[in-house]
Parts: C-alpha cells; sequence; structure tokens
C-alpha cells in the first residue's frame, strides 16, 4: 500500500507524512527531499535557474520511479503535484494506492506561510499578508478539484499533529 499525502503547502505534508510513517512502519518518501537530493541543490534554486516546468518534469519522473516500486510507503507530494500533467491519475491507476488530503483553510495557511515564505519559491515575492491571502486563495481554487478526489479528506484547522494522525488512521481501517 502506498499513501499519498496531498494539500497546499503548509498543510502539513511532511510532518504528518514523518509521523505516519513512524507509526505505520512503512518507509517515508517526501517528493520535495528526492528532488533535492536528484539535484543536488535546494527547489529555491532549481525555480531561479531552471524553472518551473523543469521542476515539475523532475517531479513526474520521481513519482513515475516511486510508482513502480513494490514496497510500501508514504509518499509527502509537492502541492501542485496532483494538478500538473498526469500526476493524479497515474496515483489513483493503481486502486491499492491511498491519497490523503490535508486539507486547511486559506486563512490557517496564510498564517503558517507568511512566516517561512522565503523558503517557498512560488510565494516569496509576496510582501504582505494581504497579498499571499490572495495568492493561496486563487491557487487552492485552481487545486481543489484535483484534491477533492482524494480518498481520504481530513480537515487540519485547530488539530494538533497527533488529532490528525489518528484522524487519518481511523479512516485506512
Amino acid at each position: 500500500m502506498k499513501i499519498f499525502l496531498n494539500g497546499y503547502m503548509g498543510s502539513g505534508k511532511s510532518l504528518i507524512g514523518k509521523m505516519l510513517s513512524d507509526s505505520m512502519g512503512y518507509p517515508y518518501v517526501d517528493m520535495d527531499d528526492q528532488i533535492e537530493i536528484m539535484e543536488g541543490t535546494s527547489i529555491h534554486e532549481i525555480f531561479q535557474k531552471k524553472g518551473e516546468l523543469y521542476f515539475r518534469k523532475l517531479e513526474n519522473d520521481i513519482l513515475k520511479d516511486i510508482l513502480a516500486s513494490n514496497s510500501d510507503m508514504i509518499i509527502s507530494l509537492g502541492g501542485g503535484t496532483p494538478c500538473y500533467g498526469n500526476n493524479f491519475e497515474l496515483i489513483k491507476a493503481d486502486s491499492e494506492n491511498i491519497t490523503v488530503y490535508l486539507k486547511a483553510s486559506v486563512e490557517q495557511l496564510t498564517q503558517r506561510l507568511f512566516l517561512e515564505k522565503v523558503h517557498r519559491p512560488v510565494i516569496s515575492h509576496l510582501d504582505t499578508k494581504e497579498q499571499l491571502e490572495e495568492f493561496i486563495r486563487k491557487h487552492l481554487f485552481e487545486r481543489a478539484y484535483y484534491y477533492n478526489q482524494s480518498k481520504i479528506i481530513v480537515d487540519v484547522d485547530h488539530a494538533t499533529p497527533t488529532m490528525i494522525l489518528e484522524k487519518i488512521k481511523a479512516k485506512l481501517d
């Protein structure tokens, strides 16, 4: 079984992915970490020097490698991974794969991301919380179509990581 965590940046995919991995004893893969290891540089640098299209191609290649593996694992997708190319269709093609949408509100995401936006290439240029909120609202609207196709949807607002983990595990049974 492969469990794919998806949702907007800042929704907690990496933290929850590690916790779920520890809890279930499955190996953990963070797509962004894999890309950084493969390229030997940060996501920010990849976006700056080679562009988003290059990044999305790497993302698709790594996803195909993960899907070809026979191992059980927990995978944290990048926020845009399910929305580009045929990525989400590839994931859903195997009925054994489980997709989990960590659903956070625009307000919650704005709070979380404003403090760390310098490390996020897609939003690093936004100067105010208002600009960031507008950007997130637009992006979430565009991406909701993909995120909402997940087998499991967990609202992460006002929930501790442990509560989120328990909600996911309850829905896996």
